[in-house]
């Protein structure tokens, strides 16, 4: 007898938490307990005013950024994206099923505020790699993540403390340039990077 799926069960109700849905062996568990994230507070903690409206989470902004370098997604706006549906993702970041998740607008305007014209972005990011490293994620042929393996852009190098830091200071450039291209698809002025008016975020 030929069995047809129901409808219905798309509205079902159940009694599950976001931690339900992932398993127990996923990679995303696997990089939560190698990985140390909670340092980066003190270090970005002076770009916070008293004053600020709620903010976003800075190990949040920093997790995004991973998500996509480890994952080989190909933009933050993509990777944000990816969130809304990745239940594993979402878990990483910590986010719950109803929490909004952040667009890439948002995370330009936090990035340009906070991590702008200084090495905060360089000091953050090139320990995290460096503990990639150290628990096995990142071998000298390729970047691996467990299972998953993605060609890494120096994949015939030692990977050092100078290494790490090189392959950190390669992000911001890329991320300012999609920044830069989302504004201007919006109909904004790109930012300059040297401009005071921009850090303004006036537009």
């Amino acid at each position: 007898m030929m069995r047809k799926q129901s409808i219905e069960v798309r509205n079902q109700f159940v009694m599950l938490t976001i931690d339900d849905f992932v398993s127990k062996d996923h990679l995303v568990r696997k990089i939560d307990a190698a990985i140390q994230f909670d340092f980066i507070y003190p270090i970005v903690e002076s770009t916070y005013s008293t004053y600020d409206f709620p903010s976003i989470d800075p190990v949040v902004l920093i997790k995004l950024v991973f998500i996509q370098y480890l994952f080989g997604i190909l933009s933050i706006r993509q990777t944000s994206k990816d969130v809304e549906t990745n239940v594993a993702y979402r878990w990483f970041l910590c986010y719950s099923f109803e929490d909004s998740v952040i667009h890439s607008c948002i995370f330009g305007k936090n990035y340009v505020r906070k991590l702008k014209e200084t090495t905060l972005f360089e000091n953050i990011f090139s320990p995290i790699l460096e503990q990639a490293v150290k628990a096995g994620f990142i071998t000298e042929e390729n970047l691996y993540i467990d299972s998953t393996h993605i060609k890494a852009n120096a994949n015939k190098h030692k990977f050092t403390k100078k290494w790490t830091y090189a392959q950190a200071k390669t992000c911001p450039d890329e991320l300012e340039d999609e920044i830069s291209k989302e504004r201007i698809a919006t109909r904004k002025r790109p930012f300059t990077w040297d401009m005071e008016s921009d850090l303004s975020l006036k537009k």
